[in-house]
């Protein structure tokens, strides 16, 4: 194999992993967080906030098996994302992100609705419609629905560039009840 083939394959390995890490912005999420959950099985609803650059809370503590019901409202003035998921999962994620502001997509504090569905290759779009996410415009309220089903380093974070590295991510902490949990099962 030649070197450009070579780097052709790595490239191609390289972006399949990213993408399984992060999910796809075509409804995929990584099993080792949790999952999508059930209305019915919601013990209780977490009002955030997002603002320019912070959320409120900035952390939240769940137990493991729990199912969250998360309520989310923009009240910033630039579109802004909440996402759930390991560190090196936004990490991944942030280059997508930056994909949407390099591609109009997202517009400081507007959304191009037209733009997100465009065809990124190997059929993906920029839609941002993973379970464990929601993109919102200034003002917008939506719901996640989650559970926790495994204990694991977690964060909810925005990935739009600069964000993340202004302070917009906060902790999923588990209580003690997840350890209790776990040696019980």
């Amino acid at each position: 194999m030649n070197a450009s083939k070579l780097f052709v394959a790595a490239a191609a390995m390289s972006m399949t992993a990213t993408t399984f890490a992060a999910g796809s912005h075509g409804g995929g999420h990584g099993s080792s967080i949790g999952e999508p959950g059930n209305a019915g099985d919601v013990s209780r609803t977490i009002q955030v906030e997002m603002h320019d650059n912070y959320y409120e809370p900035e952390a939240i503590e769940v137990t493991r098996g729990e199912t969250v019901r998360f309520m989310i409202e923009n009240k910033g003035r630039l579109v802004h994302e909440f996402n759930i998921g390991t560190p090196d999962m936004h990490e991944a994620h942030r280059d997508e992100m930056k994909m949407m502001v390099e591609h109009g997509v997202i517009q400081g504090g507007k959304l191009n609705e037209d733009m997100m569905n465009m065809d990124m290759g190997n059929g993906h779009t920029m839609k941002h419609d993973d379970p464990n996410s929601v993109l919102l415009e200034p003002g917008q309220k939506k719901e996640i629905i989650w559970t926790f089903s495994s204990k694991t380093n977690m964060e909810f974070a925005c990935n739009i560039p600069g964000h993340y590295q202004s302070g917009m991510y906060g902790d999923v902490n588990f209580d003690s009840r997840s350890d209790m949990q776990a040696s019980a099962d």
